[in-house]
C-alpha cells in the first residue's frame, strides 16, 4: 500500500485555502532524497545532480534543490531564464537541447552554461553562432541497436530502443565532434548518453556507467582530449505501482563506483567528475495531485468524476500510464468497489484509472493521485479551456505555503488579440 505523506485532516484544512484540483509537493521528503543520492555518490569528488528542470519547473522546487547542492539540466530557452532567475549560473547549468536554434546557443554561454551538444554538425553552427567555442562542452552518444539490461529484480526486462531515437551521434561522430572541438579551442570534454527510461533495476545506472567509461577511455586514446565529465543522464525510476519495489540508490551508486574502478582507473581516468540528470527519481513520489469526486454514474460502468482530468495529469491519458489512488480517510476500507476514475474533459481517454479496486467513493471524498512530483503539472495544458491547477509546498514545518497560483480566466484571454 502507497503511503501519503499528508493525512486527511491535514489536507481538508489546506483545501478549505486551496480550491481542488491542487498539486502538493513534499519539501522534507525531497530534501531527504537529495542527501541520500549525494550519499550514494559521494565516493567521486566531482559528483553533481543535474535536475531535469522539464519534469517540474517550479522555481521554489529549483531553489530547494540548489540548496542542496543540485544543478539543472535545461533544454530550452525558457528554461535557461528560469535557471538564472532561480540563481543558477556557470557550471551549475548544463544545457541539453535537440535542434536547438541559435539564440538558445547564446542564452546559454550568457549564463555559463555547460552545453551538451545533441549532433555533429552542431559543432559548426555553435561555433557559427557564438563565433567560438566554449573550454568545456559535451557530447551526446547514441550507441544505436536495442538496449537490454538481463532481468531486474522486479523480474521483467529492461529495454530500450536508442536506435529508434533522435538523439545523440553515431560512435564515429563521436570521435570527429571530438576532434574538431579541440581544433575549434575546447579543452575539457563531457560524454552525456540516455539509453532507457523509468527503470526499475539497481543494475542499469551501473551497466550504462560501463558503457560510457569504455567509450571515454577510447576518445582519450584516439584524440588527446581531457575528458573531465560524464553525465549519466536519467532513466533511474520509481514504483508507480504498490506491488513494485523502490531502486536502491545507494546500491546504484556502489555499482556506479566498481565500474568506474574497473574501466577509468585503469586508463589513467581517475579525476573524471560523475553527473546525473535525474527527474522522476528526484521529484516524482514528492508530489500528489489532489482532487475531490464531484459526480458518479452507473452505465454500463461504475464512474467517478473528479474536478482534476488530463489536463492536470495526462500521463495515464496519453500512455495508460498506472497512477495510485489513495481515498483519503478509507486508507484501511476493502478495495470491493470497481471504478473507472474519470476528468471532465470531451475525450474518452480522460481516465485516472480504468477498473480500478477502490474503497466505496463518496460525494465531496479527496483523492491523493501519486506519484505525480514529476511530468505532471509540467505536462498541463488549457485544451477545452481547462485552467492549470495552484502548486503547493508542504513544508518541513508541515505549513502549506502557495508556490505556483491558479491560472484565471483573465490568464487564458491574455495572450489572445481580439
Amino acid at each position: 500500500m502507497k503511503k501519503t505523506f499528508v493525512n486527511r485532516e491535514e489536507l481538508e484544512a489546506i483545501a478549505q485555502r486551496y480550491p481542488t484540483p491542487f498539486y502538493l509537493y513534499d519539501e522534507a521528503g525531497i530534501r531527504a532524497n537529495a542527501r541520500k543520492l549525494r550519499q550514494a555518490f559521494a565516493w567521486n569528488p566531482g559528483f553533481k545532480e543535474y535536475f531535469a528542470v522539464k519534469a517540474t519547473p517550479t522555481p521554489q522546487i529549483l531553489k530547494i534543490l540548489r540548496e542542496e547542492g543540485c544543478g539543472v539540466d535545461c533544454s530550452s530557452r525558457t528554461e535557461l531564464m528560469m535557471a538564472g532567475r532561480c540563481g543558477f549560473s556557470g557550471s551549475e547549468i548544463m544545457f541539453s537541447s535537440n535542434e536547438t536554434p541559435a539564440e538558445e546557443f547564446v542564452l546559454a554561454q550568457e549564463l555559463g552554461a555547460v552545453i551538451n551538444l545533441d549532433d555533429l554538425t552542431h559543432v559548426d553552427f555553435l561555433r557559427d553562432t557564438l563565433g567560438t567555442v566554449p573550454k568545456t562542452v559535451s557530447c551526446r552518444f547514441n550507441p544505436g541497436g536495442t538496449f537490454t539490461l538481463g532481468e531486474s529484480k522486479e523480474g521483467f526486462q529492461v529495454m530500450d530502443n536508442p536506435g529508434q531515437a533522435k538523439y545523440g551521434m553515431t560512435r564515429p561522430q563521436l570521435t570527429q565532434a571530438f576532434r574538431r572541438l579541440k581544433e575549434l579551442g575546447a579543452e575539457h570534454f563531457g560524454l552525456h548518453a540516455f539509453l532507457a527510461s523509468n527503470t526499475l533495476s539497481n543494475e542499469y545506472y551501473p551497466a550504462l556507467a560501463r558503457i560510457l567509461f569504455q567509450v571515454a577511455a577510447e576518445l582519450k586514446e584516439e584524440t588527446g582530449c581531457h575528458i573531465a565529465f560524464i553525465n549519466l543522464s536519467g532513466g533511474v525510476g520509481i514504483p508507480y505501482r504498490p506491488d513494485q519495489e523502490a531502486n536502491d540508490i545507494l546500491a546504484i551508486g556502489e555499482g556506479v563506483r566498481k565500474a568506474y574502478e574497473e574501466v577509468l582507473l585503469p586508463a589513467g581516468m581517475g579525476d573524471v567528475a560523475i553527473f546525473t540528470e535525474l527527474g522522476r527519481f528526484m521529484l516524482g513520489p514528492y508530489g500528489c495531485l489532489v482532487t475531490r469526486a464531484v459526480h458518479e454514474k452507473h452505465i454500463y460502468k461504475e464512474y467517478i468524476g473528479v474536478d482534476a482530468c488530463a489536463a492536470n495529469l495526462m500521463r495515464p491519458a496519453m500512455y495508460g500510464a498506472y497512477h495510485h489512488i489513495t481515498v483519503m480517510g478509507k486508507e484501511d476500507a476493502p478495495c470491493d468497489h470497481k471504478y473507472d476514475v474519470v476528468g471532465s474533459l470531451c475525450e474518452n481517454s480522460d481516465k485516472f484509472a480504468i477498473d480500478r479496486m477502490l474503497p466505496r467513493i463518496d460525494m465531496g471524498d479527496l483523492l491523493v493521485i501519486h506519484d505525480a512530483g514529476a511530468h505532471g503539472f509540467a505536462m498541463g495544458y488549457q485544451y477545452n479551456g481547462k485552467l492549470r491547477s495552484a502548486e503547493l509546498l508542504l513544508q518541513e514545518d508541515r505549513q502549506v505555503r502557495l508556490i505556483r497560483r491558479a491560472e484565471t480566466p483573465d490568464d487564458y484571454f491574455a495572450t489572445l488579440v481580439w
